[in-house]
């Protein structure tokens, strides 16, 4: 587990989490800093970008082909689509057919382009609200009205709320909805029946789903991943949009997969990635994605026992010293989402002593949606060491 423990430096990388930062009376003020590094130093925990390197097999396989020396076009070949086959059936019992994959250059990119696709000038998107805020940007620069199906907090839980879904996609404008899972920010990994509902009420009223499982790797003990497509006819009407990046940190290399089993949707996704020039993917992303899912389950088994070491110490650490702050135990994904408002209701209040006087940062809960007001998302993929130095900075602001 050492590889889990040690604090990489990482100044000079053009890191966007630690070089970037938001003002802070303007979260829509970007800054670059340095002040992340040295003794009085900004801990930053937002962006979902792990501080730990990536599986030794994937170094092994980028520094190899490198010393090649050739990086002309790249293509998908057998041995790159075998390796996400089967890492889906190896890890999620999941049967995908090579010839069902369509690759982009990352996730997000994906969303544009299938918004773009799939929804008529003035239709409408719905997403599960507090959700990952790229959702909403993907929604409004396609020029498409965004429409809520909020979750529900209920005895310290998220639920969705099917009557409200029911009722919001009988409505002929709202074609398409983003279904999270796991999901980010809450961090809940919905079970079957869950999804079972879901998917027959999408069904039962001709809607398109976005299945967005880019943390669907990430799943903590007590709790089974199930991907949406997988169930029933319901890979008919699904887009799965699936990555290495979080799994295994390589989200600078930028390689995403999108799993479509209907002919026709993977056609008419192909057509729009190939007219907006998304055509190929990234030499040594192709190459990281390869050695991760062929090599790095050992690794990422690792990466788990950390992840769940960290939230067995934060569950503690919130119940004992940080009562006023309520920690929402995530399912998936090594986000983690907590309730302020017991503490401080004033948003900008709340931002500024976490950022101002604890001199962490984190994603303010209301970037996600209105229903995230007063939580705030932390990132606790870092050693053990930067964690511990966060929660008590936030013990002796809160304490």
């Amino acid at each position: 587990m050492d590889e889990f423990s040690k604090e990489i430096d990482r100044s000079n990388t053009a890191s966007v989490k630690w070089d970037l930062i938001q003002e802070v009376d303007n979260p829509e003020k970007w800054l670059t800093t340095s002040s992340y590094f040295g003794e009085d130093r900004t801990l930053p925990m937002w962006v979902a970008d792990m501080d730990f390197a990536s599986p030794e097999v994937v170094r092994e396989a980028l520094i190899t082909r490198a010393e090649h020396g050739l990086y002309g076009y790249t293509r998908t070949d057998d041995n790159y689509l075998n390796a996400v086959t089967d890492w889906m059936k190896k890890r999620h019992g999941w049967g995908v057919k090579p010839s069902s994959i369509v690759t982009c250059p990352g996730v997000v990119p994906a969303l544009h382009m299938i918004i773009r696709a799939f929804s008529e000038s003035g239709s409408k998107v719905l997403v599960q609200r507090p959700v990952y805020y790229p959702f909403f940007s993907s929604v409004a620069a396609n020029s498409k009205e965004l429409v809520s199906n909020s979750l529900v907090l209920e005895n310290g839980r998220y639920r969705m709320d099917f009557d409200d879904l029911r009722e919001k996609v009988s409505d002929k404008e709202t074609n398409l909805v983003i279904l999270c899972n796991p999901h980010n920010p809450v961090g809940r990994v919905w079970t079957k029946d869950e999804l079972l509902t879901f998917g027959q009420i999408c069904r039962e009223n001709d809607t398109l789903v976005i299945a967005d499982e880019i943390h669907g790797d990430l799943i903590m003990d007590g709790h089974h991943f199930t991907p949406f497509a997988s169930l029933e006819d319901f890979s008919d009407f699904t887009i799965t949009c699936t990555a290495p990046s979080k799994t295994f940190n390589l989200a600078g290399l930028q390689t995403s997969n999108l799993i479509i089993e209907n002919s026709t949707l993977k056609r008419k996704v192909e057509k729009v990635l190939r007219d907006n020039g998304l055509i190929g993917l990234n030499l040594f992303g192709l190459t990281a994605c390869q050695a991760a899912y062929n090599h790095g389950e050992p690794w990422l088994n690792n990466l788990l026992g950390v992840l769940n070491g960290h939230l067995d110490y934060l569950e503690s650490f919130f119940k004992q010293q940080l009562p006023q702050l309520k920690m929402y135990r995530p399912e998936g994904s090594y986000l983690l989402w907590f309730d302020c408002r017991e503490a401080e209701r004033d948003q900008m209040k709340l931002r500024k002593k976490i950022m101002e006087d604890a001199k962490i940062f984190l994603d303010d809960g209301f970037v996600f949606g209105d229903e995230g007001k007063g939580f705030q998302r932390l990132n606790f993929a870092c050693p053990r060491s930067v964690l511990e130095e966060a929660m008590h900075r936030l013990q002796r602001v809160f304490g």
